[in-house]
């Protein structure tokens, strides 16, 4: 396990990380079920993403559930056939373990068309239910860039036939991520660029502050609908210029000032 650095620990001085958290009620949750019963299947662990520092002394966060938005980017809303003006903010979910700090991904099966969308990641760190604007980036814990994964083909079928398209964004190792920043240690995570390389050539490039629905304002509407916790990541969505990954294809990642990651198609 992963252990927060010094600087880290400064930051959070004061307050519970979400691993601290999750593992309190984790803990309480486990002498409870022991009263009752016992687990008729082994315990899982929840996923967790690095934090940025020396590996020895980093510590983990524990994933909970993992949120996207679509259409957050006027150019990719209208490349995906969207009106920017319109389009209301719309959710999805992958699972939690898709989010995973990995050097390669397996292509996925079921799928001719596998695309990407390099997307800002914010790590929730204290939860609410309908969170003001205002107060909203008081409950980000951190953030780090991120690439959602889609098996663009089902998708379009999906869309077509009107039917739910889960397994185009919810599969395998569908949301890789770079380690996570603690918010102190980002100086404005409502602009600078982000953008994305496959083999070198520059496929997206883009500015946080194109984003549709900024992030406070991401986290106040999705918050209205669910109850945001410790261990949440919101993955805000994705500049213009979505492409195709193919096996043996070297992607890059990145946001100025925040983090960066690369991995293989494998």
């Amino acid at each position: 396990m992963w252990k927060v650095t010094s600087r880290v620990s400064k930051a959070l001085c004061g307050r519970q990380t979400p691993v601290a958290m999750l593992r309190s009620a984790r803990a309480s949750s486990q002498l409870q079920c022991r009263a009752m019963s016992s687990n008729v299947v082994p315990q899982v662990e929840p996923p967790v993403l690095r934090v940025v520092g020396e590996p020895e002394t980093g510590e983990a966060f524990s994933v909970r559930r993992v949120y996207c938005v679509a259409k957050n980017y006027a150019a990719h809303t209208i490349e995906m056939g969207g009106d920017p003006k319109t389009d209301p903010p719309c959710f999805f979910s992958k699972p939690s373990d898709a989010a995973c700090n990995v050097s390669v991904v397996p292509y996925p099966p079921k799928t001719k068309n596998l695309h990407h969308e390099i997307e800002q990641v914010v790590a929730i760190g204290k939860g609410g239910r309908n969170i003001a604007e205002a107060d909203a980036l008081s409950h980000v814990w951190g953030y780090g860039v991120g690439v959602d994964l889609t098996r663009r083909d089902l998708q379009a079928e999906y869309k077509k036939d009107g039917r739910p398209w889960d397994m185009a964004k919810g599969f395998d190792c569908s949301a890789p991520m770079s380690e996570l920043v603690p918010s102190s240690e980002v100086a404005d995570p409502l602009k600078g660029e982000i953008g994305l390389k496959v083999n070198g050539e520059t496929i997206q490039c883009g500015d946080l502050s194109g984003y549709t629905w900024s992030v406070p304002e991401t986290i106040a509407f999705l918050s209205g609908y669910v109850e945001l916790r410790p261990g949440d990541l919101i993955m805000m969505g994705t500049p213009d210029g979505v492409g195709p990954l193919v096996p043996g294809d070297e992607v890059e990642g990145w946001i100025d000032g925040i983090a960066s990651l690369k991995f293989t198609v494998k």
